[in-house]
């Protein structure tokens, strides 16, 4: 089979990820491309930390070091993951802390936040995939490729770095939670939204949902204080069905989430940290979409 199948091709790639995201190729390269999560040869800039961006040199695929076509990894609810896992009980949470304000019930670590995790761990080389690009799931000339940056350990390494702020560890307790009910539970399926929407918690924001294919979509308007728009958009605070089908054993209803992709937007490039909400325009806006301070 020539590369052209078995591989991530440029121009069946595009098409793949344009299909998933339910975009425009163009529009997601364009956002991946310009931000440091382009990771091949072709990314230009800074990285987040003001000193050189990282960069690998045996690839000009952009997509390629999160997703692949062919044999994703399913235990991350993410399209087509190419990243190689921790198991779940690895990581300290937020939970272990006991601290007596923390009123949800938290999950295993999964769902979008173990693969975002999968690199920001600082635990795995960021070239580890499970296919790598050009042939399937060992090119030589992908792993002859050679690391250059300031948030990467060494050449031949690719691990970010220690001690950098998009280096997390597997220690999470001094780290926003994830993988915990919104507002201290109380919303699922059986009662998707509280009268008015409101939530068991007066400290935390509304919600609103929709039903797509038997699945509950929950998210937090980031106007909800002026009626919103009733839309589920990337620039809402989303968050993430778990059950005992995404990665909570025991867990028999659909409830509403947050983890990492609740806050941050790994295809964009429009705030710092590809935040979904800006922090800056007006002051703590992500913060407060969330918290009724």
């Amino acid at each position: 089979m020539n590369n052209s199948h078995r591989g991530v091709s440029g121009r069946y790639w595009r098409l793949v990820v344009g299909l998933l995201c339910g975009l425009s190729s163009s529009m997601v390269l364009a956002g991946i491309a310009e931000s440091v999560h382009n990771l091949g040869m072709t990314g230009t800039g800074p990285s987040a930390n003001g000193g050189q961006r990282n960069q690998f040199s045996g690839t000009a695929e952009i997509c390629v070091f999160c997703h692949t076509p062919h044999g994703g990894d399913a235990r991350a609810a993410v399209p087509l993951w190419n990243r190689r896992l921790n198991n779940p009980s690895s990581y300290a949470t937020y939970d272990d802390l006991g601290t007596s304000t923390f009123d949800a019930e938290v999950a295993p670590v999964g769902s979008v936040s173990i693969g975002c995790l999968s690199c920001h761990d600082g635990t795995m080389a960021i070239d580890s995939m499970i296919n790598e690009p050009g042939s399937g799931a060992d090119n030589p000339g992908f792993s002859a490729g050679t690391w250059t940056g300031s948030d990467i350990l060494g050449p031949d390494d690719g691990k970010l770095a220690v001690g950098i702020v998009q280096n997390l560890g597997t220690d999470l307790t001094n780290d926003h939670p994830v993988g915990m009910q919104y507002a201290g539970g109380g919303i699922s399926a059986s009662t998707p939204i509280l009268p008015q929407g409101d939530t068991t918690d007066p400290d935390f924001a509304p919600v609103l949902y929709k039903i797509r294919d038997g699945r509950y979509l929950w998210w937090v308007d980031k106007d909800w204080r002026t009626g919103g728009d009733g839309e589920r958009s990337k620039t809402d605070v989303i968050l993430y069905t778990r059950d005992a089908a995404n990665g909570y054993p025991g867990q028999t209803q659909q409830e509403p989430f947050v983890e990492c992709a609740s806050c941050h937007d790994p295809h964009t490039t429009e705030n710092p940290t590809f935040l979904r909400i800006s922090n800056t325009e007006t002051p703590s806006g992500l913060c407060l979409t969330c918290h009724v301070k």
